[in-house]
C-alpha cells in the first residue's frame, strides 16, 4: 500500500533540529516544506544547504503555511509548550523532542489542547520502538516475570555536563530554558521506558534528590550560568504495591552504575 506524502515543518535548526530534518530526507513518504529558526543566517544556511523551499524567523508565519501539515518542534524543554500549544491550533500535527515540556503543568496543556484541536502529538521517546522494549515487554506479557515488585531506572555519564564538559549550549545547563538538568535530559528516556512496560501505573508518593557537587571549570560555570542538578535520586511508590528507584546523572566520580531493570515475583 502505497503512503501519502507528508508535508513537514521543522521549528529550531540546531543540532537536534538537523537531525530531525535529515532524518524526514531520508523517508520517501516525507517531503520538509518549511524549517524556522531563530537566527536568520544559520537558518537561510542550513535552508540551501538541504534545499528547503521556505525558511523563516516566525515560526507563526510557518503555522500559516497550507502545505504544512505537521511540526516537529526542536527547541529548549521551556519553550515546547507555549510553540506545541500554538501548532496545534493551527491545525498542525505536533512531534516534540523530549521531554513534553519544562513543568508538568505545561505538558499537561499540550495535551489538552491536541485532544481539543483532535491532533496527534508525540513526545520524541525512541527507546520505546527499540528491540530490546519489545522484547521485555513481550516477556512481561507471557508472565516469565511473574508480578513485578521492583523497578529501577539507571542513567549515567562519568564526566558528561553540557557545555561546561566541552560540547553542547550553555542553554541545556539554564533552569530559565530547561527546567532541569540529568533527570529532563537523559532520565525521562529511561523512566518513560520502565513505566511503559509496567502498563503506566499511577504514582502514590514520590521523594527525591538532586546535586550539584562535581568542580567545573569557573569560567564555565560563570558564562553558562550553571544552575540545574547533574545527579538526581528518587523513590517512588507507584501502584500494584511496585517500588520504583532511580539515579540519572550527568557526573559522578564512580566508573559505572548497573543499569535499569525490572524485578518480579
Amino acid at each position: 500500500m502505497k503512503l501519502d506524502q507528508v508535508t513537514i515543518g521543522i521549528i529550531g535548526v540546531g543540532q537536534i533540529g538537523k537531525h530531525h530534518l535529515e532524518t524526514y530526507l531520508s523517508m520517501p513518504n516525507v517531503r520538509v516544506a518549511a524549517i524556522a529558526g531563530r537566527a536568520p543566517q544559520k537558518t537561510e544556511t542550513v535552508a540551501r544547504e538541504y534545499a528547503i523551499p521556505y525558511w523563516t524567523t516566525d515560526y507563526h508565519t510557518m503555522l500559516e503555511r497550507e502545505d504544512v501539515q505537521a511540526v516537529s518542534v526542536c527547541l529548549h524543554n521551556n519553550l515546547h509548550m507555549p510553540v506545541s500549544v500554538a501548532a496545534l491550533q493551527a491545525g498542525k500535527h505536533v512531534f516534540c523532542e523530549k521531554p513534553i515540556a519544562g513543568s508538568y503543568q505545561d505538558g499537561l496543556q499540550m495535551i489538552e489542547t491536541a485532544k481539543i484541536q483532535n491532533c496527534l502529538l508525540s513526545i520524541q521517546l525512541s527507546d520505546l520502538f527499540s528491540k530490546e522494549t519489545k522484547a521485555a515487554q513481550s516477556a512481561i506479557t507471557e508472565g516469565w516475570l511473574g508480578k513485578p515488585y521492583l523497578a529501577h531506572s539507571s542513567g549515567f555519564r562519568r564526566r558528561g555536563r553540557p557545555f561546561v564538559d566541552g560540547y553542547g549550549t550553555s542553554s541545556f545547563v539554564q533552569k530559565e530554558m530547561t527546567g532541569g538538568g540529568a533527570l529532563m535530559d537523559v532520565g525521562v528516556y529511561h523512566i518513560a521506558n520502565i513505566l511503559y512496560l509496567l502498563g503506566n501505573p499511577q504514582p502514590l508518593r514520590i521523594s527525591g534528590r538532586t546535586f550539584q557537587e562535581t568542580k567545573m571549570d569557573t569560567d564555565r560555570r560563570t558564562i553558562s550560568n550553571y544552575d540545574v542538578e547533574e545527579l538526581a535520586l528518587g523513590l517512588i511508590s507507584l501502584e500494584g504495591n511496585i517500588a520504583f528507584t532511580l539515579i540519572e546523572s550527568w557526573a559522578m566520580h564512580i566508573d559505572q552504575l548497573e543499569g535499569s531493570y525490572l524485578l518480579g515475583s
